[in-house]
């Protein structure tokens, strides 16, 4: 690495994320599940619906108003099978149990309706662009030019791993893995005199993956419907070289970073500090080795600890429950910013009363990095003057009236590709920038008087 100058700093920062068989991502993919359902029959349904799981149980509650004829039970156990989990035995010395059995796990159900005194403040007798806040409320979007997807590398790498080991598994290539896992990644940043940071150096990796005994366990008794030849788990040294071989390395080849090189670029597996299942080994997993609840990775579905958060969760919610659609409309606004060569980092903040359409507020922090000739206040404008975040100004733009949501649940909201599903649907729509580069071209008085010009406008969409 180059000397560093003065104004530049090197630090760590270390990111987290979890698999869909973690016992909390069960429950937002549930949860998930159950708002695709609603919105298939019924796209202006109100949805509100949790999920928690313990052993070989499943519990849907919440709040639900929807013209749709809705069979819980079996949206529970598709969503179940579809994650891998197919066996429970209840003894936590069994090798064999999963944690949890789509086909013998008891389905408990408790859904009520919306409060009507939420729903006559918030979208009774009110048109598309008037329908209020769900709920009062602050969000953030943030994006960073270090990587192509303007992700964090930290967090890109993290949720990036779980995937591929919940692929690789499903493939058959690591029949052995089983659905619950956990990855974090730790990597060295310089920060640079302009406030953007570079990755430079991936300092350690951290997989804990559920798996078949070693050594023991049948391909044939593994994998349910497997009838070709037969094979024994591997031991855990072999396990462990096969997910740095099959995981780690691939999952780098498959990231992009800010100059065109992939992550393996700043990857040595001689320096970096590898921690694969450091426990030991892990077989009893899902709600069986622990408790599961929607909503409880807030941090993993989103950035990593970069940026901020507003505390609330996404899964389960309909486009009216701004905690999901407004963050949603802040990581288009803030990667729309990075990806206009506007700054290189950006922070992007709304804030909502409950039954107001209009956002309270909106904040852009962009570190120092902003072009120069312009500063946040000129970005902010910018915003104001291409985006409209009254809730159904977002669910128009971002359609969010779609049944798309169940495969956001697992592995972040953000920095995953935009994609059909389902016909025309778009998947992740958020992820599509819109095109702000006219105003690379500006400098501050250019765009402070469109602002100015434009003024009538923004009190259409803005409170100020």
């Amino acid at each position: 690495m180059a000397a560093l100058s003065p104004a530049e700093r090197t630090f760590l920062f270390s990111s987290e994320s979890v698999n869909e068989g973690h016992p909390d991502k069960i429950c937002d993919m549930v949860s998930d599940g159950v708002l695709d359902a609603c919105l298939r029959a019924d796209p202006y349904s109100k949805v509100a619906c949790e999920t928690a799981c313990k052993d070989n149980m499943v519990m849907v509650f919440g709040e639900i108003t929807t013209q749709a004829d809705l069979d819980y039970d079996a949206i529970v156990r598709e969503t179940v099978k579809n994650i891998g989990y197919d066996s429970f035995v209840d003894d936590l010395s069994s090798t064999v149990s999963k944690g949890l059995d789509y086909q013998t796990c008891e389905v408990q159900v408790r859904i009520n309706k919306q409060s009507p005194d939420i729903a006559g403040g918030v979208h009774v007798g009110k048109s598309e662009m008037d329908v209020g806040a769900g709920d009062q409320g602050i969000m953030f979007g943030y994006a960073s030019d270090e990587t192509e997807d303007c992700m964090p590398l930290t967090h890109l790498m993290a949720t990036r791993l779980g995937k591929v080991l919940t692929e690789v598994r499903k493939s058959g290539l690591l029949w052995w893995l089983r659905p619950d896992g956990k990855t974090q990644v730790t990597i060295e940043y310089v920060q640079k005199a302009d406030g953007s940071v570079e990755p430079v150096r991936i300092h350690t990796v951290v997989i804990s993956t559920q798996h078949a005994e070693p050594g023991v366990q049948l391909r044939s008794l593994e994998c349910a419907g497997y009838n070709g030849d037969e094979m024994t788990a591997p031991s855990m040294a072999e396990m462990n070289e096969l997910i740095i071989q099959e995981v780690v390395i691939k999952t780098l080849e498959s990231i992009t970073l800010k100059n065109g090189n992939p992550a393996t670029s700043i990857f040595s597996r001689e320096e970096c500090h590898m921690h694969i299942n450091p426990s030991g080994k892990f077989i009893i997993g899902g709600p069986q080795g622990d408790a599961g609840l929607t909503g409880r990775k807030i941090i993993i579905d989103t950035y990593g600890g970069w940026g901020a958060h507003g505390g609330g969760a996404f899964s389960g919610k309909d486009p009216t429950k701004v905690d999901r659609s407004a963050a949603y409309i802040c990581r288009r606004m803030a990667k729309s910013v990075v990806k206009a060569g506007l700054s290189k980092r950006a922070l992007v903040q709304l804030s909502y009363a409950i039954g107001v359409a209009k956002p309270l507020s909106l904040f852009v922090e962009t570190y120092g990095t902003e072009k120069e000739g312009i500063t946040a206040d000129d970005i902010t404008n910018v915003i104001k003057l291409n985006f409209d975040c009254r809730p159904g100004g977002i669910a128009v733009a971002l359609k969010l009236r779609e049944p798309k949501y169940q495969q956001t649940a697992a592995y972040c909201h953000f920095g995953r590709t935009a994609e059909k599903q389902e016909g025309e649907i778009l998947a992740f729509e958020w992820e599509k920038p819109i095109d702000l580069s006219a105003y690379a071209a500006m400098d501050s008085a250019t765009i402070q008087a469109e602002a100015a010009s434009r003024q009538a406008e923004i009190l259409t969409k803005w409170v100020d």
